[in-house]
């Protein structure tokens, strides 16, 4: 579902601020996999999803997503085959705008006909918003009218999962989306997320600060250091490994110790 071939980027080249964000970075993954990132601060996994969405363009390599070459596509055409969420849960909504409305643009963005910007939703299709905000159990359904700058971070991270895969992507990308959140909304967050992503059979990146999170949720664990992928382990191999053994299996291959103290303290 997505190959990523050797990617690099440099921020600030040739300046004192020069800056290696990604360096030969290669990943692939299947369609549906479920896969978790974890890495200390500026070890490239928020630039990794930045080069996936179109952000910025790559230096050298290609990302390539359900056979389609999305290397130099604008971030705007990429957006139709993916859904990402942020740490922060004012990103992804508009504040000002009802829930009704924030769906309807979601819904929108992902059709295929050139003027679907300029369509209405339906009654059926409203209908259709009602029975998806009802599964979250947050009685959204009952608020549809209701500006989404009124609710509260847990409130708007649910409805943001929620416009981000009603209509499921190509590929979901969760870049630490509960790590604002209090602990009761965020487990409950992440058990949206992963009955969500398992109904739909959707192909997701996940990154997390919670190594018990990472080990937990999915199939495959991703380990991030200097722009590069240090450990990538699934299947058999990653059942039954405990936080520590995650840490040594980083140290072996990053050659140095895990020194962020918020994932040891996660």
């Amino acid at each position: 579902m997505l190959e990523i071939n050797h990617i690099s980027k440099t921020f600030n080249p040739g300046t004192v601020n020069e800056k290696t964000a990604l360096s030969g970075l290669t990943l692939r993954l299947d369609e549906g996999e479920f896969v978790t990132i974890v890495g200390s601060n500026g070890a490239g996994k928020s630039t990794l999803f930045n080069a996936i969405a179109g952000d910025f363009y790559v230096d050298e390599g290609s990302i390539t997503l359900a056979g389609e070459d999305l290397t130099y596509l604008p971030a705007y055409r990429r957006s139709r085959r993916m859904g990402r969420l942020f740490q922060d849960p004012m990103r992804g909504t508009a504040p000002h705008m009802t829930i009704e409305e924030n769906l309807a643009l979601a819904y929108l963005r992902t059709a295929k006909q050139q003027r679907a910007f300029f369509s209405r939703v339906s009654r059926r299709d409203k209908e259709f918003f009602r029975e998806q905000l009802s599964r979250l159990d947050m009685g959204l359904e009952d608020r549809m009218h209701q500006p989404v700058g009124l609710l509260s971070g847990g409130q708007r991270q649910a409805l943001t999962l929620l416009m981000a895969t009603m209509v499921p992507p190509r590929l979901l990308l969760l870049d630490e989306h509960t790590a604002a959140l209090d602990p009761g909304t965020a487990d409950k967050v992440l058990r949206l997320t992963r009955e969500i992503v398992s109904e739909s059979g959707i192909t997701c990146l996940m990154i997390t600060h919670n190594m018990k999170n990472a080990l937990e949720l999915g199939s495959r664990t991703l380990m991030m250091d200097g722009g590069r992928i240090v450990l990538d382990i699934g299947g058999t191999e990653r059942q039954g490994l405990t936080v520590d053994d995650l840490l040594a299996r980083f140290r072996a291959g990053a050659g140095k110790d895990l020194d962020n103290d918020r994932i040891l303290l996660s």
